[in-house]
């Protein structure tokens, strides 16, 4: 049985009519398929209005207590029920979680790299045969990257490493596709220029990009984390825009040589 995993985020979450058109597009995909996003966007306008620093390193957002209950607030609140509201207005019978729902998502705080990152996660494990009773069911999972720490506490985890966690952990049960839909057609060669678009990305293309600074920022932790989803065994993974979910042709196609 195969199984497509979506993550989406930024700009086309926050505003209406993206969310609405990103949702147009889910709702015509076949089933079954699990829903993970982000929201950094609204998370760093809540941020200045209540005048929180915001640092993030390599695509990654430091958190403190204070922006860890802007998180929470952001991404589990308002952008999680647009999503499930949106989706079940096109008939698509979504349910909001976040990953201490059912210990969804357990995640691990980071330490050890030399950085205080505050309350952030590095997801720990994903329980795919809770994920599996809502597939089974016929409910599409909406999953906000706010995990439970192995102490107990809320923890912020990129969406980018959630979807990716949760991609490789049905992939013992589904052939699993994983596709990270962004506001570009996918993986540009010149990011101001639509028209470079990169139809596949390997390893070496992606180094290169890197050391071109080409390659940077958010869409860092979207490729290397479709790097280890496809070492640890899911199908397939893609980046695209979500005017292009159902057409296998689209974005940028990552492979591992």
């Amino acid at each position: 049985m195969n199984c497509t995993v979506i993550k989406i985020g930024g700009r086309l979450v926050e505003e209406a009519s993206s969310l609405g058109h990103a949702c147009d597009r889910l709702a015509a995909l076949p089933p079954p398929f699990v829903v993970v996003h982000g929201g950094g966007v609204l998370a760093d306008e809540l941020c200045r209005s209540l005048a929180l620093p915001r640092r993030v390193i390599d695509g990654r957002r430091v958190t403190d207590a204070a922006t860890l209950r802007v998180i929470v607030m952001a991404y589990a609140g308002w952008i999680n029920k647009s999503i499930v509201a949106a989706l079940q207005q096109r008939g698509v019978n979504a349910c909001g979680l976040s990953g201490c729902d059912e210990r969804l998502v357990v995640s691990r705080r980071r330490a050890g790299t030399g950085v205080d990152w505050g309350h952030v996660g590095d997801v720990d494990r994903v329980d795919d045969r809770a994920l599996a009773r809502f597939i089974a069911r016929g409910i599409v999972p909406v999953l906000s990257p706010v995990t439970l720490g192995t102490d107990g506490g809320l923890l912020n985890t990129n969406a980018d490493s959630v979807a990716a966690a949760v991609a490789v952990a049905l992939s013992d049960r589904y052939a699993v596709d994983l596709l990270f839909c962004l506001d570009k057609r996918g993986v540009l060669a010149d990011p101001g220029d639509d028209s470079t678009l990169l139809p596949a990305l390997t390893r070496a293309l992606h180094e290169e990009g890197k050391r071109r600074g080409t390659i940077n920022a958010g869409m860092l932790p979207k490729l290397e984390n479709a790097f280890k989803a496809l070492e640890a065994g899911v199908r397939s993974a893609r980046l695209l825009h979500p005017r292009d979910l159902g057409d296998d042709a689209a974005g940028t196609k990552i492979l591992l040589s």
